[in-house]
């Protein structure tokens, strides 16, 4: 390691490389951190000429390498498998431009989400793609994984606001995929790239659509006497052609937490609640609110509440957003899946999930983007003990496995990167995985960028990942 630390710590200056098993220590996972291993140096361009030199000189050494944002992922995406090299995107942190009359802005990597929209709000403007982290995740995380959000069922996930890219590739070249036009020919590499999980390169800027703030918005919250209740009126509120801008649900366990960190005044006693949000012209909204009351009473509600002004909205959207750094207060250690089934087989896969906590003795709370099918059970343990780890992967295992079963998939938003590898297989057959294997390849030809993630390495030949072998004892 004293050769490669020596050849990169001239590109990035002495204040831009870690070396110490202390300072390692901070990278050695993200939000899934059952899985942990150090890297042997991380370093902090500045610059896409420095990360070419990075690049290059991992090419010159065989050493693996990956980029990491704001480490917030919740798969094991930024994990340095294989040590090598972590390449933190923190300080690649500019917005280059905003162009509101073409509807797009150039960020860097390293911009948090929510600066973006921080930035260009005064004119009258956001950026869509609004993970509940995004007061802390950064847009080329966000790039990574595809990420989603509250607000997904109406305007969509990160690809559909991504424009175009520049990326290093493995071997040092740096390439860019589309652009400020709306349209361009040829393939959609741009569209290939987002949700490659870092498996392809490292993105260096991005080119992302902002999108003009809705003239008004009514935010409801439904409260439910059960999860079943809730999750009906989520269908049947789609079923009457009614497309909300965002539909979140939260059981009693998660509200607990919630209430007790944000006082909101979430009815403690209720099993669901529902944050209903219609936007758009102000003309039509009080229609659109009536309408879903009525469905939501029609299901059992017993009260649906209207947030009166921004500020009751905005600490309604900061307690649901920031619920899951609330879970804190539940338990020392939590694991949250990402999976999604279609909306009709909510009521199933909710219940599936109570069974699995009793079967397993755990206890798991639920918050989640309703709207699109994208569940989230939240799995409560303590890490330091071996037996809840094991329960806790098994019962994950087995929550995912029931998403396959009624239709749906493993992952909405959060990615593959380690945690999910064993899924693949079942997901697609052996010619799809090969294709997949192929077109990586033709990126990253030697396997050295983000190595070991997302996709079960010889095709469909799969060696049981540590988290696999772990949930089968």
């Amino acid at each position: 390691m004293t050769v490669l630390n020596d050849r990169l710590r001239p590109i990035v200056g002495p204040g831009g490389i870690l070396t110490s098993p202390s300072e390692l220590l901070v990278y050695e996972c993200d939000g899934f951190t059952i899985e942990k291993n150090k890297p042997d140096v991380v370093v902090f361009p500045t610059t896409v000429e420095q990360i070419v030199q990075i690049v290059r000189v991992c090419a010159d050494l065989n050493v693996p390498f990956l980029a990491r944002g704001a480490g917030t992922s919740l798969s094991g995406g930024c994990l340095p498998v294989g040590g090598g090299v972590v390449i933190s995107l923190s300080r690649m942190k500019r917005i280059l431009e905003v162009d509101y009359r073409n509807r797009f802005a150039v960020v860097e990597p390293g911009v948090v989400n929510l600066w973006l929209t921080n930035h260009i709000k005064g004119q009258g403007w956001h950026f869509a793609p609004d993970p509940s982290s995004q007061g802390a995740c950064t847009i080329g995380g966000n790039v990574a994984t595809n990420s989603g959000g509250p607000h997904t069922l109406k305007y969509g996930v990160t690809v559909n606001h991504v424009l175009g890219v520049e990326i290093v590739l493995p071997d040092g070249s740096v390439v860019r995929t589309g652009g400020p036009v709306e349209d361009n020919p040829g393939y959609d590499l741009t569209g290939v790239i987002v949700g490659s999980e870092g498996t392809f390169g490292v993105v260096t800027k991005i080119w992302v659509r902002i999108t003009r703030n809705p003239e008004a918005y009514r935010t409801l919250l439904g409260v439910f006497e059960t999860v079943d209740d809730a999750t009906n009126t989520i269908s049947d509120l789609i079923g009457a052609g009614i497309v909300p801008a965002a539909l979140e649900m939260l059981d009693s366990l998660i509200l607990q937490a919630v209430e007790a960190a944000f006082h909101f005044g979430f009815p403690l006693d209720a099993g669901a609640v529902l944050i209903m949000e219609v936007d758009g012209l102000n003309a039509g909204l009080d229609a659109d609110a009536e309408r879903i009351t009525q469905v939501a009473k029609n299901n059992g509600a017993r009260e649906v509440r209207k947030a009166d002004t921004e500020a009751e909205r905005q600490l309604l959207w900061k307690s649901r957003k920031q619920a899951f750094g609330a879970v804190g207060r539940l338990a020392p250690s939590y694991c949250t899946q990402d999976g999604v089934v279609p909306r009709t087989k909510l009521p199933h896969i909710l219940r599936f999930i109570q069974g699995v906590g009793a079967k397993y003795n755990l206890r798991i709370c639920n918050v989640f983007h309703a709207g699109d099918g994208n569940i989230h059970p939240i799995l409560l343990f303590d890490e330091r003990d071996a037996d809840q780890v094991r329960r806790v992967l098994a019962a994950s295992h087995e929550i995912l496995d029931e998403c396959i079963n009624v239709g749906g998939s493993v992952t909405g938003e959060h990615g593959i990167g380690v945690e999910k590898i064993d899924f693949m297989p079942k997901l697609f057959t052996p010619e799809d995985l090969g294709m997949m294997l192929r077109l990586r390849s033709a990126f990253n030809p030697d396997g050295r960028c983000s190595p070991r993630k997302m996709l079960p390495t010889a095709g469909a030949c799969i060696e049981p990942t540590k988290a696999g072998r772990r949930a089968a004892l």
